[in-house]
């Protein structure tokens, strides 16, 4: 895939302050992945995708599908595994979180889409790659199987990665996020789905959707 990366920085220092006065202190993933999703659901080019079957085009999936990465300890070993969540702009942030929450939490084998990657990678290699081009490029599988966007991210540890490598249409990415609620929010994005111009709009919208829609959830959480 062709990715090129776009950042921001962003002011969220009253997001910051709502999240950490609400009762219950929602991952910054929950946070992204729905502002995320509320800027695709009133921008169609985010939620389509370059698929190759049966011909080259691109498809455009009704509603977003996050796929989010998180760290798990598998048989001894650090794994990074993949949940998705459906429609996130159509959830509760507590939802959201506390289904990260429980993704991070329960023992990976009771997680479906877990599961699904740990029979996949066993599979002779000729037949996960035959899998895996099916699932980028027949268009309602990859919605399904893949996302239209996914949430990576390090800043937990005090760490940045400002090219991640992803197969999606676009990957969110931010940075440390400092006490005033400065941070770098970047864009990894297909350039055959879409150009930088749109990339550096959306940024901007984002912004304003995490300082305006999602600032006054949090605020009413708070209450």
């Amino acid at each position: 895939v062709p990715t090129f990366p776009i950042e921001r920085t962003m002011a969220l220092g009253r997001l910051v302050a709502a999240r950490n006065a609400a009762q219950e202190r929602l991952p910054w993933s929950a946070i992204f992945a729905k502002a995320y999703a509320l800027v695709a659901a009133e921008t169609p080019v985010l939620r389509r995708a370059f698929v190759r079957f049966p011909i080259t085009h691109l498809y455009e999936y009704p509603e977003s599908v996050a796929s989010i990465a998180v760290e798990r300890i598998y048989e001894g070993e650090p794994g990074v595994f993949v949940m998705r969540i459906r429609a996130p702009e159509k959830l509760p942030l507590a939802a959201i979180g506390r289904e990260i929450r429980h993704a991070m939490a329960a023992p990976v084998d009771t997680i479906r889409s877990f599961k699904k990657l740990i029979i996949v990678s066993k599979l002779p290699r000729p037949v996960r790659h035959m899998l895996w081009w099916l699932a980028l490029n027949v268009g309602r599988w990859r919605g399904n199987h893949v996302g239209t966007f996914g949430v990576s991210v390090v800043s937990g540890f005090g760490a940045d990665v400002t090219h991640v490598r992803s197969p999606m249409t676009v990957l969110l990415n931010y940075g440390v996020i400092a006490p005033d609620g400065t941070t770098t929010v970047r864009l990894i994005f297909d350039h055959r789905v879409l150009d930088g111009a749109v990339a550096a709009r959306v940024l901007v919208r984002l912004e304003r959707i995490l300082n305006g829609p999602i600032l006054e959830e949090l605020k009413t959480a708070a209450r």
